[in-house]
């Protein structure tokens, strides 16, 4: 464990990144031991905030010892806690009568169980009142052996003792002269994280200005403060809000017993919009954040996102960059030069993308040509492609990697003036706008679209005169996955006819979440539902009516609709060899070289997301009708392409409708042989018969032929 835990701090509780279906228990066992085991050595006033402070055991048998924390209202935290395990029956033993005595009732292990207690050495760990009885329900807390009802240790519960619990701290109110900011009560529910209710800012502080939430001491808000992360972990100026439900956690190792006040604050004009005062004796829960401090190597650091910090180094003719990421194993870092000097622009840009595979570490020099996957246009590679595939060279030095505590860290240099042509200069000379991102790798290891990303202009000056910090610890918590919206499905015998179309992937809860694919940030729309799987019988001939785009000199938009046995697409992209293993079945042809030319390429219809609205929120939606309300469609003229096809008995039982040229933007067809065998088969799919449901296919095929008649 010790290894595990090196150079870590810990608030109490954590959020380590877990894949799988894990119970819940068992997850809050683990997560405890790891935090706990950490703390066991230290004294109740020393080290990380705990919990509010019941006392020692009263030692008596069996060398039971150990300090007791109330955590929160029904959870006890047990720190140095020793017992010889040799008692009988012993258990941990709780009541309400005025000393430890066989009227009580067990209290279950740090494991949620009720067994006879084995042996403690100098142990950290929670355990939990049962029925949701409360701390101030109790009078002590022991060790007790019900066969020889004997008391081996106790600790008393003071008679007016108030346990932890979130506390209230005021609201926002506009300040005279500046934006709109307001909100309902604001809740401190731990020791790092604040919950703002209905909050609203209007966005309106004026095109200079720089707002961020904003903490420090002192009696009033001041510059000399401190940027808190927004809902998302960015530490860009906050966007506007609309009496939205936030909830924030203060970076690093701060608390909240380091701050005297939180502010709506404009860094620029030092002007505070809005701000409450931050009682000193607040009798809070503990956090349930894991710290990990990641010290630099490199003299100058910047904190891009609560989960990604960058560090660099000038020395001669090169520049040293290290990337650190709060990421999982199939994620990437990526940083660079703008596409523009006067803005952060992704298009045009020169990047690095440093990821770890294994026991190998990667820096890799990127163009990006067009904000799209790499992908040919008429002979020539464009989008988001390797330098040496477009013709350039890799510029980038991989110096060390690893990855330790969920936390990657890629170092590797390039010379200020590259002798790539297609390489941008770093400047010296004044502040550069840079771009940045993190998201999940492909199959082949190549960039998918970027989940987390900067909406405003980000800037670095590479040689100042003074080393520039501003980087602090690293911090997660317990991942709050939300719902994936519903998958739908057209399982319908009068349906024969489809229309394909193209829109936004809708984040994690919408194509990832569904599919379990990576996204490029696209996907299908047939009939208006969100890559839903659809349900074909043998025999019958079925038409998709396609506007994915038909202008083979974009990147982005030219998407002709292929069907074959495999998940993920982007035929035109695989080698000849992978080709070869995958089984056309419609949307392709061959010429008389072999190579393939698809054939359902029809003119582009498009939904995009309303100017102003930012795609990173589209997780906050609940439901795919929700967030499809909100979209945009634009349509090109011209009829679709048809592409016509008739399941025979050869068709495996699933293929895939997906892109010719990007992947993974389509999903499932299941090729049946009768439709009542197949309700059978599959009584959960109700919708097959569902009359609601048909009105509603038909609706969504109507609002968007309305559109292209436009």
């Amino acid at each position: 464990m010790e290894g595990s835990m090196k150079g870590m701090r810990f608030m109490y509780g954590s959020a380590v990144r877990w894949r799988g279906s894990i119970p819940i228990l068992v997850f809050k066992v683990l997560l405890f031991a790891m935090i706990l085991d950490n703390i066991a050595s230290q004294k109740p006033e020393d080290g990380p905030y705990r919990g509010k402070y019941i006392g020692k055991f009263n030692s008596y048998h069996h060398q039971a010892s150990g300090d007791v924390y109330a955590v929160d209202e029904y959870t006890f935290l047990l720190t140095g806690f020793n017992y010889d395990g040799n008692g009988v029956d012993t258990f941990f033993w709780s009541g309400a009568s005025n000393r430890p005595g066989p009227q009580g009732f067990i209290v279950p292990d740090e494991y949620g169980k009720t067994n006879i207690l084995e042996r403690y050495f100098n142990k950290d760990f929670t355990i939990r009142l049962p029925d949701n009885k409360k701390i101030t329900e109790v009078k002590w807390l022991a060790v007790y052996d019900l066969n020889s009802q004997n008391n081996f240790a106790d600790v008393y519960i003071p008679e007016d003792f108030e346990p932890p619990v979130p506390q209230k701290a005021g609201s926002l109110t506009a300040i005279a002269g500046g934006p709109m900011v307001s909100s309902d009560t604001i809740d401190i529910l731990d020791s790092k994280t604040i919950r703002i209710t209905d909050f609203s800012y209007d966005g309106k502080a004026g095109t200079q200005a720089e707002v961020h939430f904003w903490v420090g001491v002192g009696p009033s808000p001041s510059s000399k403060g401190s940027k808190v992360p927004d809902e998302m972990g960015y530490l860009d100026p906050i966007r506007a809000y609309d009496r939205e439900t936030i909830t924030l956690e203060l970076p690093g190792d701060m608390t909240i017993f380091d701050i005297d006040w939180f502010s709506v604050y404009d860094v620029v004009a030092r002007r505070d919009y809005g701000s409450i005062l931050i009682s000193d004796d607040l009798n809070v829960p503990p956090s349930l954040v894991r710290v990990t401090p990641h010290t630099e190597s490199l003299p100058n650091c910047r904190q891009l996102h609560k989960d990604y910090r960058v560090s660099w180094e000038v020395f001669g003719p090169q520049i040293t960059i290290q990337l650190a990421g709060n990421v999982q194993q199939d994620e990437y870092l990526s940083f660079g030069l703008s596409g523009s000097e006067q803005r952060s622009q992704m298009l045009g840009a020169d990047v690095v993308v440093a990821f770890i595979d294994g026991h190998r570490g990667y820096a890799v020099d990127y163009n990006i040509t067009s904000l799209a996957p790499c992908v040919q246009v008429l002979g020539q590679n464009k989008g988001v492609c390797r330098d040496d595939v477009v013709g350039g060279l890799d510029s980038y030095q991989l110096h060390t990697f690893s990855r330790e505590n969920d936390i990657n860290t890629i170092t590797f240099r390039r010379t200020l003036i590259s002798s790539d042509a297609g390489d941008k200069e770093y400047l010296l000379d004044r502040p550069m706008y840079v771009v940045w991102a993190m998201g999940r790798l492909d199959s082949n290891n190549e960039p998918t679209y970027h989940d987390v990303y900067p909406k405003r202009n980000v800037q670095v000056h590479f040689n100042t005169s003074e080393p520039v910090n501003d980087c602090f610890s690293f911090t997660s918590r317990e991942a709050n996955l939300k719902d994936v919206w519903e998958r739908q499905q057209i399982f319908d015998r009068s349906v024969r006819s489809f229309t394909a179309t193209l829109g936004p992937a809708g984040g994690k809860r919408g194509y990832q979440g569904i599919t379990g694919h990576v996204s490029n940030g696209l996907a299908w729309y047939i009939n208006g539902f969100l890559v839903p799987e659809l349900w074909l019988r043998r025999g019958l001939t079925y038409s998709f009516l396609v506007r994915g785009g038909n202008n083979p000199h974009s990147p982005e938009f030219y998407h002709p609709l292929v069907i074959t046995d495999e998940p993920h697409g982007g035929f035109d992209r695989l080698s000849d060899a992978r080709q070869s293993e995958i089984r056309v079945l419609a949307g392709v042809e061959f010429t008389r070289r072999g190579r393939p030319k698809p054939i359902a390429a029809g003119p582009l219809c498009l939904a995009r997301h309303p100017e102003g609205q930012d795609r990173r929120l589209d997780d906050n939606f609940a439901t795919f009708k929700k967030f499809n309300r909100t979209l945009k469609w634009s349509c090109d003229s011209g009829d679709p392409a048809v592409l016509e096809i008739t399941p025979n008995t050869s068709w495996p039982d699933v293929v895939y409708y997906n892109s010719f040229t990007h992947a993974n933007m389509g999903w499932k067809i299941h090729i049946v042989d009768s439709y009542s065998q197949s309700a059978r088969n599959h009584g959960t799919m109700h919708m097959s018969f569902n009359h609601s449901i048909r009105l509603l296919v038909i609706a969504c095929g109507l609002v968007v032929w309305a559109w292209i008649q436009k």
